[in-house]
């Protein structure tokens, strides 16, 4: 308190308390591919905001450089509403998990809430994808579909490493699909798989249709879905830009068996084009974290509640901060609820945070901890739309006065 010597009036400025919870972006995406030159800045994470950028970094002389999936992935992205991406360029699919390389370069920027490897479909590259998505808990995976399946029904089984070494052996491409088999599961549902691959314009010669994964595709709607409605809407039934055609049409029957399992389809239809027609993860059918939207929106809150609330660190342990931790993250959590993204008539409805004496006895503040307890009712999607329809007699119907 400062000293009061002079008579006089004073002014100061006292702080109301609150310090708002800031939501962290959800649209960034990083991408670990060939680029078309395979030579330049390998292994380095390069923040890229345009396709041109893309160009001038990775092609700068296009006459020498042929297009790859990887180019064909981050000019899908902008094209579906991208704004922003990370790049990483690796040799080859041995580099994709190596230490301070391929997805090991994404590992420090924090920025990113997207990972893809585009065209990358071996049980080898899945898995270091997803390992990389649920160890740091703040991104979710964009998987590609095999190129080509020998069968529907492969797409229902599990890829192993086993199964891409009988591939390898037999001198099938890994970054081609071989067999079919989709990744493997992700408990927690930090991974989505696509299929099938879309065919259209080659990037670097417009005059040629070539099939092409359809991760970075994927990834610019997450970023379009984000931005037109909030990452509580499910990246599903939009129209993918720059998709002419699929490599396989799926059928409803198909779809049928697939979607159970995780495999998100992209489906043509006659009047509505080409669309996304699924948001599941790779989570068991059963599990909670099933729809890709709620893990993205659960990603998005935690780490914006992790980043605005590190005031709280070191602060006395008592009353007055637990207050101030329930009435943050309680204002945060009612402009979440505006937004449509949390289920309840009332804010009281939608979440709940506990902060207390309940939840931080004596033996937990000697610890040195303290404990936030927050219930969350996001809203799902509308997977299954149905409408019940029967016949009526029909007729007037009347009332017998007394």
């Amino acid at each position: 308190m400062p000293n009061y010597l002079t008579p006089g009036v004073y002014v100061e400025e006292v702080s109301s308390g609150a310090r708002p919870i800031q939501p962290v972006g959800t649209s960034t995406a990083g991408f670990v591919g060939i680029a078309p030159d395979p030579s330049i800045r390998p292994h380095e994470p390069v923040g890229i905001n345009s396709w041109s950028h893309f160009m001038r970094v990775f092609a700068p002389d296009p006459s020498k450089t042929e297009s790859s999936h990887l180019a064909q992935a981050v000019h899908g992205f902008f094209l579906n509403g991208g704004s922003r991406c990370y790049v990483v360029n690796c040799q080859d699919e041995n580099q994709l998990s190596g230490n301070r390389k391929g997805l090991g370069a994404l590992e420090p920027i924090d920025e990113i809430a997207i990972v893809a490897a585009p065209g990358f479909t071996s049980a080898a590259a899945y898995d270091a994808i997803l390992n990389h998505c649920e160890t740091l808990e703040d991104r979710v995976a964009i998987l590609d579909g095999p190129r080509s399946v020998d069968s529907i029904n492969s797409l229902t089984k599990v890829a192993t490493a086993k199964a891409t070494k009988k591939q390898d052996e037999e001198g099938k491409s890994s970054s081609s699909g071989g067999d079919g088999l989709r990744p493997r599961n992700s408990d927690k549902g930090y991974g989505a798989v696509y299929f099938p691959w879309i065919v259209g314009r080659d990037p670097n010669n417009r005059s040629s249709l070539i099939p092409m994964p359809v991760s970075g595709h994927i990834a610019g709607i997450y970023a379009r879905s984000d931005a037109q409605r909030g990452v509580h809407k499910a990246p599903a039934n939009e129209m993918v830009r720059g998709a002419l055609n699929v490599s396989y049409r799926v059928t409803r029957q198909e779809q049928a068996e697939l979607n159970p399992r995780g495999v998100n389809c992209i489906r043509f239809f006659p009047r509505e084009g080409i669309r996304v027609w699924g948001a599941r993860t790779l989570a068991p059918a059963a599990s909670e974290w099933r729809y890709i939207n709620i893990r993205r929106l659960f990603n998005m809150i935690k780490e914006s509640i992790a980043e605005s609330t590190r005031w709280v660190v070191f602060q006395p342990n008592d009353e007055d901060l637990w207050m101030g931790i329930k009435r943050d993250v309680s204002a945060f959590l009612t402009q979440i609820w505006r937004q449509g993204a949390l289920f309840g008539a009332t804010p009281e409805e939608a979440f709940f945070v506990q902060c207390d004496a309940e939840l931080n006895p004596p033996e937990v503040r000697d610890a040195g901890k303290v404990i936030t307890r927050i219930g969350l009712a996001p809203v799902k999607p509308a997977e299954f739309v149905i409408f019940q329809i029967g016949q009526d007699t029909g007729g007037a119907q009347t009332e017998e006065q007394a």
